[in-house]
């Protein structure tokens, strides 16, 4: 089965129907069919909610993440074993930290990450990014 990690981007597009929103919808379908797993950090949520947080106030901004409670997204917890290999990602890569916990739950999981952020290409054209534009 094809996984997938879903950065911030990914999950920003998708509940402010922003660029790239239909390809994370597509992704989303298959994931429900269950012809693919969609991961997400728990620390790129908490990164969602502070973004909606401010852009919106606290009622929006949960009411705008409650869409996702139909979606087979599986929440991977930011152990402190994760917590490591996310900071030796951000310094090899120079990523922000936040950004580090999906480059490097792509790499645990051997996974496509989603995103449609730039700094990213940091990674260089052998790590698998699915760009949404």
């Amino acid at each position: 089965m094809v996984t997938y990690v879903f950065d911030a981007s990914a999950l920003v597009a998708y509940v402010l129907d922003r660029p790239g929103a239909l390809k994370v919808s597509e992704l989303l379908k298959e994931a429900i069919r269950g012809r693919c797993a969609i991961l997400v950090s728990t620390v790129n949520f908490g990164e969602v909610y502070g973004f909606l947080l401010r852009q919106r106030g606290a009622d929006q901004a949960r009411a705008m993440l409650g869409i996702l409670q139909p979606v087979p997204l599986r929440f991977v917890e930011a152990t402190v074993q994760r917590c490591c290999q996310a900071a030796e990602v951000k310094i090899k890569y120079k990523l922000y930290y936040v950004d580090s916990f999906a480059a490097a739950l792509a790499i645990e999981h051997k996974a496509t990450l989603v995103t449609s952020d730039s700094d990213f290409r940091r990674l260089g054209h052998g790590f698998p990014i699915l760009w949404l534009r």
